[in-house]
């Protein structure tokens, strides 16, 4: 009987934490295997405000240690991967009926200083009756703020996380469910199911990391037989897609009657990306979905402050997605911490790190903590190194996109601008690894609509774990906001076909 291959460590979670631990890991010598039960980037990391940002309003909750690592690591990413990461400008209309001006300008102050800013422009004043910025909003607001942040392709950065482990010599298992976990003798005994084929295997592992978000509570006690004193809280955040409905890149930032903050954003080039909300979720995290209450109270809050009024009609789309917060007691949803927490379970020399809370931004450095916390098992491995490492295809001569798109437009004369700006944002540097050398439009194969092509398609099943075509109109790409419902039909109709053939 063969023995089970033997890691140093086993990931469980293929969202942003648990593709920065694997990749973090395998840049330090450490042998490592990952686990996702569904696709990268399925659950929360691709259903996120698409944010980069310090949490301007975790100011309040006096959060000021997160805050203040989360606007260092957004130069950090910013640096890393500025073709799926880049500066935004954020308009902050003021109600006089909900913060005072005075309270406002102070924690923009703390935001424009705590973090060390060095790239991205400091907050200034706005007169919303002469400024252009203001002009979609009501005449009654003249006053308002205007501030930096970034950014970010959410499921790409999961995405360019895992290519990275795996260019570092981590294993990355899509669509694998850990279904057992138990200490023997020192080491972990994993078990795990191809969702696909029922096929099980075993592998052992020197240490776990359970990072698998809303499920890190199921896996402590079901998968692991393990115990924690901590525990995470289910809160669920919810957006809605509308067309954009303003001139100029700007993004806004407007208060809520109940205090909340919500975001309403440039998407996809036509359309706006607003949210988020904050209710308590106890349902299974699968299941989540936006309910008509939550849609109708975004509406009113943009309704609240623009002079074009949203309806029920506009709505293209909506998604919602289950922050596993660090339960920290705090009974308001909005003032639960968005800081992460680790508890490691030595239990007979097996460690076992659960990952509990944690963002978008600061996920670099909960990482580097992580392999921190395990670094006395490992002795040998090396050193933190990701704060200087870029993302795959984020090599790009001093972090300028705006140099780069001109260096893909003479190297493909040939491509639209569209079409350049589609393959530049999501693939960088990599984008010769799609196009290759093709000498025009027809040379990228069939066209499926949109900027979707065959040769897109086939890059991402053969190098970036896309199994299904939601992986691709979705998650690897946005295409399927563009394509008709003929378009998404004939190419699920299609990669199905393929990916059968190939297998």
């Amino acid at each position: 009987m063969t023995e089970p291959e033997i890691f140093d460590l086993f990931v469980i979670g293929g969202g942003i934490n648990g593709a920065g631990i694997a990749r973090d890991a395998a840049g330090r010598g450490l042998s490592v295997m990952m686990c996702e039960k569904g696709d990268l980037a399925e659950g929360t990391s691709s259903r996120s405000g698409k944010l980069v940002h310090g949490g301007l309003r975790y100011l309040e909750y006096y959060e000021f240690r997160l805050v203040r690592e989360a606007l260092i690591e957004r130069e950090v990413l910013l640096n890393s991967a500025s073709h799926i990461i880049w500066p935004m400008r954020f308009v902050l209309p003021h109600s006089p009926t909900d913060r005072p001006a005075w309270l406002v300008r102070l924690g923009l102050f703390l935001y424009d200083h705590l973090g060390g800013r060095k790239k991205l422009p400091g907050t200034r004043s706005l007169d919303l009756h002469r400024d252009p910025e203001g002009a979609p909003i009501l005449d009654q607001y003249s006053k308002g703020f205007e501030y930096s942040d970034c950014w970010v392709d959410d499921a790409r950065l999961v995405v360019l996380n895992a290519l990275d482990a795996a260019a570092k010599g981590a294993r990355i298992l899509t669509r694998t469910a850990c279904i057992g976990a138990r200490r023997d003798q020192g080491v972990w005994t994993v078990q795990m199911r191809d969702q696909r084929s029922g096929e099980v295997r075993t592998v052992r592992a020197k240490a776990l990391v359970n990072a698998s978000g809303p499920w890190v509570n199921d896996i402590i006690h079901r998968v692991a037989g393990s115990n924690s004193s901590r525990s995470v809280r289910l809160v669920k955040g919810s957006h809605i897609i509308v067309p954009k409905f303003w001139n100029g890149q700007q993004a806004y930032l407007v208060q809520n009657h109940d205090k909340r903050v919500i975001f309403i954003n440039p998407y996809e080039g036509d359309k706006a990306l607003i949210g988020t909300t904050d209710i308590p979720y106890e349902g299974r995290p699968e299941e989540v979905k936006a309910d008509e209450k939550e849609i109708d109270y975004l509406i009113a809050a943009v309704n609240r402050y623009f002079k074009e009024k949203l309806r029920r009609s506009d709505v293209l789309e909506s998604f919602s997605g289950v922050r596993p917060l660090f339960d920290d007691g705090k009974g308001n949803p909005s003032a639960v911490t968005r800081d992460y927490v680790f508890d490691l379970d030595e239990t007979g020399g097996a460690p076992l790190l659960n990952v509990f809370g944690g963002k978008i931004t600061t996920f670099r450095k909960l990482s580097e903590h992580a392999m921190q916390k395990l670094a006395r098992f490992f002795p040998k491995m090396g050193g933190d190194w990701t704060r200087s490492a870029t993302l795959p295809g984020g090599d790009i001569p001093n972090a300028d996109y705006v140099a780069f798109t001109d260096t893909l437009r003479t190297a493909y004369p040939w491509m639209p601008r569209t079409l350049i700006n589609h393959y530049g944002h999501l693939y960088g540097a990599r984008t010769k690894m799609i196009v290759g050398s093709a000498p025009s439009l027809e040379g990228l194969g069939r066209h499926f609509g949109g900027n979707l092509y065959e040769a897109e398609a086939r890059y991402l099943a053969a190098s970036e774990w896309a199994q299904e075509a939601e992986d691709v109109l979705m998650r690897r790409t946005k295409e399927g906001l563009r394509m008709t419902a003929e378009e998404k039909a004939a190419f699920s109709a299609w990669f199905d076909a393929e990916l059968a053939l190939a297998a």
